[in-house]
């Protein structure tokens, strides 16, 4: 990592660093349990990176790598599915995860004008491995959301070297929310966005799976937390309003359940469910897509095997509706850690997005009776 990135993490840990969480509030989404961190990262071997780019007055961007497993991620595939909720966006790799159903590299998230850089960093990430050196195809994963309102997007400066870094500083445990990564300039409700991420755990009798979801949020609706109309309590939204609130969200879902392409679009259309609880519209302009992975290390699929049949555990049909629910409330919680640990921002021409006003929404739930003690 070089001087001037350096630079640029250390301001951001210590000027942006995260807010609470939903549940410091005393705010429970759900009746799922959560993971150990309450994060992507509890679905076992899961690692996230994210590289942070706040430079200036209008550099306000970044990248965050997910890694479903810390193996060779070309030489062992994982189960994938992608399902567009509205694709009003630049998706690469779409079309051969559809037809194959498995992704081969990490799944990117950066900007929208900075997806080409990003795939072109994972098929160097690829082809640099030495076990890949009969490589000739790389099928690059990277989803975006546009940054443009506080970010000079124009300016592209997420370059290969960001990408790569994000990779390289990917962990297990704890994952850095808010003003970070590819959430570092974004939108969501008109409040500042960012990175956000949740977990819950299908209880033993059903399985005992782990499902975990990181978003990239940067949409807007009528905002909704817990089924409280926030936004109609804070006159926050227009009286002309229209609903063409455009704006993207990325949602990301690892689970360590073994579900096949098929199921696994399945589990990634309730995503959208969970958006849909905090009052987003998916509208003309967004871009939402739900990137599904399975990290059951029986169902890897190698890119070498003497064997002309995948040997694979499935889970069936009649057990995948557990797995339904913790989706929906994982990504639901999310999109709301995303909110609560991002902080007000200025940057592009001088725009300043401001953080939501947690101590006006406290006042709100209590008004309502959905807020808890908190710990």
């Amino acid at each position: 990592m070089n001087r001037m990135l350096l630079l640029i993490v250390f301001i951001t840990l210590n000027t942006y660093s995260q807010n609470k969480r939903l549940r410091d509030y005393g705010i429970e989404v759900g009746v799922l349990k959560t993971g150990i961190n309450n994060a992507i990262t509890d679905v076992d071997d899961v690692s996230v990176g994210h590289t942070t780019l706040i430079l200036g007055n209008s550099i306000r961007t970044g990248v965050t790598a997910i890694l479903p497993h810390s193996g060779n991620l070309f030489q062992l595939k994982s189960p994938a599915a992608i399902y567009l909720g509205n694709g009003f966006g630049k998706l690469a790799g779409y079309t051969q995860v559809k037809e194959l159903g498995n992704i081969e590299t990490p799944i990117i998230l950066t900007n929208t004008l900075s997806v080409p850089v990003a795939s072109d960093a994972l098929i160097t990430y690829t082809l640099e491995n030495e076990e890949n050196k009969n490589v000739h195809s790389v099928n690059s994963i990277v989803g975006e959301t546009n940054d443009g309102h506080l970010n000079d997007i124009r300016g592209r400066h997420v370059k290969e070297e960001h990408v790569l870094s994000a990779i390289k500083n990917a962990k297990t445990g704890t994952v850095l929310e808010g003003n970070v990564g590819a959430g570092t300039g974004t939108i969501c409700f008109q409040y500042k966005g960012g990175i956000g991420t949740s977990s819950r755990v299908i209880p033993e009798s059903f399985g005992g799976y782990t499902v975990g979801v990181l978003v990239q949020t940067n949409f807007g609706g009528v905002f909704e937390l817990n089924g409280v109309p926030i936004a109609k309590e804070l006159d926050n939204y227009s009286r002309n309003f229209t609903y063409d609130v455009d704006g993207s969200c990325m949602i990301v879902v690892m689970t360590d359940a073994p579900l096949s392409a098929r199921n696994l679009e399945r589990l990634a259309k309730r995503a959208i469910m969970g958006l849909a609880k905090t009052g987003g519209i998916a509208s003309n302009g967004s871009g939402d897509y739900v990137i599904a992975v399975s990290t059951a290390k029986e169902n890897l699929i190698p890119y070498h095997s003497s064997s002309l049949v995948n040997e694979k555990k499935e889970l069936r049909n009649g057990a995948i509706s557990p797995l339904f629910l913790g989706v929906i409330e994982a990504t639901e919680e999310a999109i709301l850690n995303s909110l609560l640990a991002a902080k007000s921002m200025t940057g592009r021409d001088g725009h300043e997005i401001k953080s939501l006003p947690i101590d006006k929404v406290l006042e709100i739930l209590k008004k309502y009776n959905r807020l808890g003690k908190s710990d």
